[in-house]
């Protein structure tokens, strides 16, 4: 047989072979899911959600006077571990791949590394929605055991759409934690950026509104913090979504945008 015989065989196989299928998001999703829970930090730190809440809800229980065990209460004790730990896991999910070092060995599996942050976006808003509703479960027996305690009546004075805009409120949080570990891929910068955004940058912006008329006018229109605290009011109207979308897609939307192309075009190392 002629080398030019050969030659023609070789490239008939070659052309045969299947091409490798894509990773089905699905599968990108598990992975991610299971990174958030197989170490023992990320599993007490999942875990540490459910022990603040009971934590929270038997404080309320206990300190709270018998006047205000409602559910309102219990979900406001409840609310604020929310708002620390769940922008936390957002940011860790992403910044654990440069500060664990796995990044290059993820992005070589999975070259397509926009589809990785999808991937974790996409379980990311998953825990958020869970661990509110799971959070809100703890408050709602917590409201039931209180009020049996002290003989009062049960008291549910938080509406379903009510908790609906809370979840929107702390998923939202949880998409700027995201961000700023998209941004900045560094598990203590990222932690201390959301830090001084979500509580001393508020306090800041408050005192500006007080003391200058423009920018309490302006505010809603450019103060994404303040545009989300109004879900937290329980009344969303439609000059109060369009003012949630414009901050949003300032402070997240862009901001996110920048930290991806950053992931997807500089070196993993």
């Amino acid at each position: 047989m002629s080398a030019t015989t050969i030659d023609a065989v070789t490239e008939v196989t070659r052309t045969a072979r299947p091409a490798p299928t894509r990773i089905p998001m699905s599968r990108l999703m598990s992975v991610e899911l299971r990174k958030s829970f197989d170490t023992r930090s990320g599993f007490w730190l999942m875990a540490s959600i459910a022990i603040l809440a009971v934590v929270a809800t038997a404080a309320t229980i206990v300190f709270a006077p018998d006047s205000e065990l409602t559910y309102e209460s219990f979900a406001s004790a409840i609310g604020f571990p929310m708002a620390v730990l769940l922008p936390i896991i957002a940011a860790l999910s992403v910044t654990s791949e440069w500060s664990q070092r796995t990044g290059l060995t993820t992005f070589t599996l999975v070259p397509h590394r926009s589809r990785v942050i999808g991937a974790k976006l996409a379980v990311t808003i998953g825990i958020g929605v869970v661990s509110m509703l799971m959070a809100a479960a703890i408050g709602a027996v917590g409201n039931v055991l209180g009020t049996a305690i002290t003989g009062t009546d049960t008291v549910w004075n938080v509406s379903a759409t009510e908790l609906s805009y809370i979840i929107v409120a702390n998923v939202l949080g949880m998409l700027v934690g995201f961000m700023l570990g998209v941004l900045i891929r560094n598990s203590a910068a990222a932690i201390v950026g959301y830090f001084v955004y979500g509580f001393a940058l508020p306090p800041l912006t408050m005192l500006l509104a007080m003391n200058q008329q423009w920018f309490e006018d302006l505010q809603p229109w450019v103060d994404f913090n303040f545009a989300q605290g109004n879900l937290f009011n329980g009344v969303m109207t439609g000059e109060n979504w369009a003012q949630l979308a414009v901050t949003g897609f300032f402070w997240l939307v862009v901001p996110l945008a920048v930290g991806l192309r950053m992931v997807v075009r500089s070196e993993v190392k």
